[in-house]
């Protein structure tokens, strides 16, 4: 049999997994490598790399057709090599979106219930009963309305919550969202928030999306909870609604530097959860992964069009 090409698939799939990969890929030589830089001058070669590619291994892999990229966000791929040039890019958009989701609501029910009380009293041995919020009735307002966002209506919706949504599309409905605001109208949308949820992609349009401006919108009773990126809201801007009283709380697994060092201030704020960008870090997140490389594999080997394909000017 005449060999195609090359296929690199970078990662630590298990052997059932790269057996998957095998049959989705007849006629080509596929190298199971955990890191890309193992490959050494192979990447010259490689028509398809299942990783992320650094500037100057992208310029050193003159054959490469087709990247995809592990990841739901494309942002640590769009170095200015990719963006220029030919070779197309997918990733893995969708496959975190159920346990986003969950992690949304699990904190905006940390922050709606004051869970960390309850935390410290069980540490101190204290029996601590008090009045707290219900989710019933309040109003979420979802910044980002892909995968995650789109599931995360719907969990809002069952716990009888109103759900507001910002995406670019405006015009395109969304199930269970009551009204959609375009990114230019964010501010007419917050004041309406008890939480405000980012589940957006981190791009040029959306870095710092939240600065002063934006958290002095948001009513003093509500909470800020951000799942996908860090660089989305100003850090500095957080900082002092937070300290100030500007917003009552924030709920965060996706920071500004990551991890999120030892000295930063977010971690001793008595208003503030932190998780380690761990949200979506299920088994069933990795097994979708792996369902959707599958399938474009499978239609980049039948010369078929691929699926989650990135729009590089857009970043996302």
């Amino acid at each position: 049999m005449t060999i195609r090409g090359l296929i690199i698939v970078t990662g630590n799939q298990s052997e059932a997994e790269q057996a998957e990969i095998l049959d989705a890929a007849p006629g080509y030589e596929v190298l199971f490598t955990p890191r890309l830089a193992d490959a050494g001058d192979k990447i010259g070669s490689a028509v398809a790399i299942a990783g992320t590619l650094s500037g100057s291994e992208l310029q050193a892999a003159t054959n490469l057709k087709w990247v995809h990229s592990w990841a739901a966000g494309a942002n640590s791929d769009l170095v200015p090599e990719m963006i220029t040039s030919p070779v197309t890019l997918t990733s893995s958009v969708g496959n975190g979106a159920v346990p986003l989701a969950e992690h949304s609501m699990l904190l905006m029910m940390m922050l709606n219930r004051n869970v960390p009380r309850w935390a410290k009293a069980q540490a101190d041995h204290v029996w601590d009963r008090f009045t707290h919020g219900e989710l019933k009735g309040t109003t979420v307002g979802i910044v980002g309305l892909g995968h995650a966002g789109a599931d995360l209506a719907l969990k809002a919706r069952a716990f009888h919550m109103k759900v507001l949504g910002v995406r670019r599309r405006a015009h395109l409905p969304v199930e269970g969202v009551d009204r959609i605001f375009a990114p230019e109208d964010l501010r007419e949308m917050l004041p309406e928030c008890d939480f405000v949820v980012v589940t957006a992609p981190i791009t040029p349009g959306t870095e710092s999306m939240f600065g002063e401006a934006e958290f002095k919108a948001m009513k003093q009773d509500s909470f800020f909870v951000c799942i996908s990126r860090g660089g989305i809201a100003d850090d500095e801007a957080l900082l002092t609604a937070l300290k100030e009283g500007w917003i009552a709380g924030a709920g965060l697994d996706a920071h500004g530097v990551e991890p999120l060092p030892a000295e930063s201030p977010f971690w001793d704020l008595p208003n503030v959860i932190v998780t380690p960008h761990n949200g979506a870090t299920t088994p069933g997140t990795a097994r979708r992964g792996i369902d959707i490389f599958l399938d474009n594999l499978r239609r980049f080997v039948a010369e078929e069009p691929l699926t989650n394909l990135v729009d590089k000017s857009a970043g996302y």
